[in-house]
């Protein structure tokens, strides 16, 4: 049985997407919870796996993403800066962060009042400053991110089972600190797997889930109960975007066809999930990305260790 079947990701990552349920479109210091999107205290909203849904590519009034090679941006700062354009509140195209690499090479995003869109799916919250616009659904891209600062939810646990009881606490964790919720929400699942790139599991694993920071200057890093605040190191991803229903193992093989079709590139790192929609969007329509960090592969077939996100 596949490591994403016994994890039962489609479930975790219906959880997951609740804590984009109420976003403000900037970085203001205080969370406003409209009443329809209310995060409910009392019990989580109940999840039902999605079923895989077909990505459609239709027709997006957009330019389509500059397949500029990835390692001019290497290097570079961009809080908003350098290869990054700011558009509307906090939408911010960066072609410079990205190369197209696979899937559907046509398909491009749009930056609509301030919102990422795709055909009907879009992202209304702002992700972190620096961070590479969202690939879109049915499209391959690598994608360079930078540090970023996040709460983090951990269970040592390679079911995932308990991960449903991370949101309201790292929910209450950014409104103590009074911080605006971001997306995506992120999933890592860390040490899971033997040999990734030939599906073999791991006996233990780990699991996190993640409420990101939109910038490093919110709050310091450190413990705040179970919940741990740090900086990630950057990361160099291969990701998928996915519309509607969620089948993390069948985008997880089309990543594993892709870095077995080429010698340039090798696996560095486990799997994630980036969930960028809360519950109230139309499931059909959620915007999601399933990711494997990659490192360049050097002459003697090894590269550098990577650190783990």
């Amino acid at each position: 049985m596949k490591v994403v079947t016994q994890l039962a990701l489609v479930t975790l990552c219906t959880l997951g997407i609740l804590a984009c349920a109420t976003q403000q479109p900037d970085a203001a210091p205080v969370v406003e919870l409209p009443p329809e999107s209310a995060p409910v205290a009392s019990e989580p909203v109940a999840s039902e796996p999605l079923e895989p849904q077909r990505v459609e590519a239709a027709p997006v009034e957009a330019t389509p993403v500059a397949a500029a090679p990835i390692e001019a941006a290497r290097g570079e700062e961009t809080p908003a800066g350098e290869g990054a354009v700011e558009v509307g509140q906090g939408a911010v195209r960066t072609p410079k962060l990205l190369q197209r690499v696979g899937g559907d090479l046509e398909i491009a995003i749009a930056v609509v009042e301030g919102v990422y869109r795709c055909d009907r799916a879009r992202i209304e919250a702002p992700l972190p400053v620096g961070y590479p616009e969202p690939t879109p659904p049915g499209a391959i891209d690598i994608k360079d991110y930078p540090s970023v600062r996040r709460a983090e939810w951990i269970e040592s646990d390679a079911g995932g089972g308990a991960m449903g009881g991370g949101f309201f606490p790292l929910f209450n964790h950014i409104k103590k600190r009074e911080i605006a919720m971001t997306s995506p929400v992120e999933m890592d699942y860390a040490n899971l797997y033997s040999d990734f790139l030939n599906d073999e599991p791991a006996d233990e694993g780990e699991t996190k889930m993640s409420f990101l920071y939109r910038t490093q200057s919110l709050g310091p890093v450190g413990e705040d109960g179970k919940i741990v605040v740090r900086d990630t190191a950057p990361v160099t991803v291969l990701s998928i975007g996915v519309k509607g229903g969620l089948d993390v193992a069948l985008e997880l093989d089309k990543l594993r066809t892709w870095i077995k079709g080429q010698e340039a590139w090798e696996v560095a790192g486990d799997p994630r999930i980036f969930i960028y929609n809360g519950p109230f969007t139309d499931p059909n329509w959620r915007w999601s990305e399933v990711q494997v960090p990659l490192r360049k592969r050097s002459l003697g077939g090894t590269g550098a260790p990577a650190e783990r996100p």
